[in-house]
């Protein structure tokens, strides 16, 4: 009996043909360590040599897929259209210029994972690998993938987990693509599967995005140094009555060239000002004869007069001498307020 094509696109040969095999001698793209400093802090060796762990383990998988019968073919990449849930505010262009030259120099060594495209016969969609897949269209290249028949929650996971062993997604995009997840009917399992959490932690992640304007999320960016603690302050003090100016504020060429993490810190800054407080009110009086004038300024529960001009000394005594019979007039004229 004919084996089923999986991949179902018999009828454009042209599009979809089966890549040469890894060479031996290439480097993986971005596997080879470069040489450590002397002076290198030993939490930045483990961290290294963590990356080169997971990489080596994702190179194993895909070696374990073509081992399965996953082939690695070459496809058109105008023909690959982007996962069903975005999981990125915004792809990095000085990353995606790196990865570009990356490629330029060695070649695209690391396929990407796609699917059939449910809804368009001869099209793909991305599993994982957007970033690879945007870099060899910028050079003009066919992209290197493994077709898999996927289900929506198989991709979704399949998605997620390669997110969470590059480890570079910031904590408000993880937090966005699972509201995303949910708000396109995904079960908790799966939305737990595809974070690698407990459901506790997803309850978490989606609370901060529920409260927060996704206007401003988007505004703001990623924000890859800003962890779950600020942003869950800066969801406890949002008031949606802020979001106009906050995005008026944002959108000030000075503010939105500015790093994500810098216009986060902006926003919680704008949020937990203090308000200004209004400048003290100053009267002036000024004699029929010009022999003294009088300045006054209420200042919260302080009142102060300035006595200027020639009879300032002379009628500043004389109010400092009758003070207690103009306290007394003051309260017989019935202007005086109680503390009840």
């Amino acid at each position: 009996m004919a084996r089923k094509n999986l991949i179902e696109v018999s009828e454009s040969t042209a599009l979809l043909r089966p890549a040469e095999p890894l060479a031996a001698s290439r480097p993986i793209a971005g596997l080879a360590a470069s040489a450590p400093r002397a002076n290198a802090p030993i939490g930045g060796i483990a961290k290294t040599l963590g990356n080169i762990t997971q990489k080596v383990e994702r190179v194993q998988d895909l070696e374990r897929q073509m081992a399965e019968g996953q082939t690695v073919v070459e496809l058109d990449a105008a023909l690959v259209d982007a996962s069903i849930v975005r999981d990125r505010l915004t792809m990095d262009p000085v990353e995606l210029a790196q990865l570009v030259e990356q490629i330029r120099d060695h070649g695209q060594q690391v396929p990407i994972l796609v699917r059939p495209h449910p809804d368009a016969k001869g099209r793909f969609q991305v599993a994982y690998g957007h970033r690879r897949l945007a870099a060899v269209s910028q050079l003009g290249l066919k992209v290197r993938a493994v077709v898999r028949n996927l289900s929506d929650d198989e991709l979704i996971v399949s998605q997620g987990q390669e997110n969470n062993a590059r480890a570079n997604l910031s904590f408000i995009e993880r937090a966005l693509f699972a509201a995303r997840l949910e708000d396109r009917s995904f079960s908790r399992d799966v939305i737990m599967s595809a974070l690698g959490i407990e459901k506790t932690a997803v309850s978490k992640l989606i609370s901060v995005v529920r409260e927060i304007p996704l206007e401003l999320i988007e505004a703001i960016g990623p924000a890859p140094e800003v962890g779950r603690r600020r942003w869950t302050e800066l969801a406890e003090i949002m008031k949606p009555s802020a979001l106009p100016a906050l995005l008026t504020y944002l959108s000030q060429a000075q503010v939105r060239e500015a790093p994500s993490d810098s216009r986060f810190q902006a926003v919680f800054g704008e949020l937990t000002k203090k308000p200004s407080k209004p400048p003290a009110q100053a009267e002036r009086w000024v004699a029929t004869d010009k022999m003294v004038s009088v300045t006054a300024k209420a200042a919260g529960k302080t009142y102060t007069l300035a006595l200027k001009d020639k009879d300032a000394a002379g009628f500043g005594g004389w109010i400092s001498e009758n003070l207690e019979r103009l306290y007394e007039a003051y309260r017989e004229s019935g202007k005086v307020k109680t503390g009840d």
